[in-house]
């Protein structure tokens, strides 16, 4: 198989977490809690991630500089793509309880959640797709870290949705969406840099990661801490141990 296609095909297996998790948050009446509580552990996952697998990496192949100034860049421009979405209505579109607002409350801001959860995933997706440039197949550290935190979103930001009164043919049309959208970036991404220098993956891979850092703290965080706080932290440490342990493995 050409190291593109397979770049795809994990990237749409990490995007298809999203999907499943969705899956539960509408036909299974999840308590707010256990949202929050496995939304801190997804965060925890992907937090070892970060610091194992991207950034350590991105250091050690491209050096120094390329990953400081990618790393920040990643985190400026999700945060300012962020921004501008939340005036639009997706503030809260990794939220499971009644913050998401209606299409009544906010008009367009359907269309911002949906462009909101593409910002999202697409950082997760590039990287999966930059991970297979190796030859030696997709980092399975970095997949598991995807698709754990992947579920949590999904359920946590569709039960959010189901709240703001969405029906099925939007949230599914959403994450599944989403799913083929995350394949083809991983897709992409492969195609495009299979041949590029190693510090330009290393920046490449350090913006992804900024990006990602800057979601964990403005989406997944927020909503484990405000049902969960007490054990959060905890939560957390057990999904970074999860992650460090099976990057090891």
């Amino acid at each position: 198989m050409p190291v593109w296609l397979e770049a795809g095909a994990w990237g749409l297996v990490g995007g298809a977490a999203l999907v499943l998790g969705a899956l539960v948050a509408w036909f299974v009446r999840v308590p707010q809690r256990v949202v929050a509580s496995i939304m801190a552990f997804g965060a925890g996952v992907l937090i070892s991630a970060l610091a194992f697998e991207l950034v350590d990496e991105a250091e050690r192949s491209g050096g120094l500089v390329p990953t400081v100034l990618g790393f920040l860049a990643g985190a400026l421009a999700y945060v300012a793509a962020n921004l501008l979405l939340a005036r639009r209505g997706a503030r809260h579109r990794k939220r499971s309880g009644d913050q998401q607002p209606s299409e009544q409350d906010a008009a367009g801001s359907g269309a911002a959640i949906a462009v909101g959860a593409l910002l999202d995933g697409i950082p997760e997706s590039v990287v999966l797709g930059l991970s297979v440039l190796g030859g030696q197949g997709v980092g399975v550290g970095v997949l598991a870290a995807v698709f754990i935190s992947n579920v949590p979103e999904g359920l946590s930001s569709a039960a959010g949705m189901k709240r703001a009164g969405r029906g099925p043919g939007y949230v599914f049309g959403v994450w599944a969406g989403i799913a083929v959208a995350s394949g083809l970036a991983a897709l992409v991404g492969s195609l495009l840099l299979q041949d590029a220098s190693a510090g330009t993956i290393a920046a490449i891979t350090a913006v992804a990661a900024g990006a990602i850092l800057a979601m964990l703290a403005d989406t997944m965080i927020p909503e484990a801490f405000e049902r969960a706080h007490l054990l959060t932290g905890l939560i957390t440490a057990l999904g970074f141990l999860t992650a460090f342990a099976i990057e090891r493995a």
